[in-house]
């Protein structure tokens, strides 16, 4: 069988004008998830990524700490993360629970900001939304779903994915029949630069490994662990 090695994003830029850009740390996880690869003497045969710039930028500090790749990036919209700025304003300030704020801006802190990103995804996993979002729950896991088989379709003997947490908690759901309330929790887990295994054919895919992070396992690494 072949296999899938799916990745999120090094650390995008959190609180800043533009969220969807690598902060430096998220360069440096990419470069060092690049290095992890290149030592274990991986090569990718194919690489698919979706159409955010974090996602590109991941990809190419990846390869670039390769030494390089003649491989081809090939996107794929369906392995982008939901809007989640649209899903905060689908709730609204009131439908937020007592002292959490909606959005993503330089006063959220973190903590407070996946509070609320776990209270909106249940509602809108639940359909309870109150205003108008840009796709349902189901529509993202039909677009996700979408994307895994497309990958399995074409095929290789070793893929890279670079993907967001929303879409590799889904994934993970969908492989493993999982409930909605599962890709939930996985997405509040998901870590920057992690590696998620899996191994496939164009009929079946198997999990392997989940959210791991062996280029951040050095004690002097730790403080790059991170989840935004």
């Amino acid at each position: 069988m072949a296999e899938l090695y799916l990745v999120r994003h090094g650390q995008a830029s959190f609180g800043a004008e533009n969220y969807d850009e690598l902060s430096p740390s998220g360069r440096t996880q990419s470069s060092w998830l690049g290095e992890y690869f290149a030592q274990a003497k991986l090569r990718f045969d194919r690489v698919v990524i979706g159409t955010m710039q974090r996602h590109r930028q991941t990809a190419d500090a990846i390869l670039a700490a390769m030494g390089g790749s003649q491989v081809e990036i090939a996107q794929d919209a369906g392995l982008n993360e939901y809007d989640f700025q649209a899903l905060f304003a689908a709730l609204g300030e009131e439908g937020l629970p007592l002292g959490l704020s909606a959005g993503l801006s330089a006063t959220s802190s973190k903590k407070d900001f996946y509070k609320g990103l776990r209270h909106v995804l249940q509602l809108w996993a639940d359909d309870r939304l109150p205003g108008p979002v840009p796709e349902t729950w189901q529509q993202f896991q039909t677009r996700v779903q979408r994307a895994r088989s497309e990958i399995q379709r074409a095929g290789g003997k070793r893929v890279l994915v670079v993907s967001s947490g929303g879409p590799i908690a889904v994934t993970a759901q969908q492989v493993l029949e999982a409930p909605a309330a599962s890709a939930i929790a996985l997405n509040m887990q998901v870590r920057n630069s992690s590696v998620c295994q899996y191994v496939f054919n164009d009929g079946a895919m198997s999990l392997v490994s989940f959210n791991s992070v062996p280029h951040l396992e050095r004690a002097e690494r730790h403080e790059f662990v991170t989840y935004g």
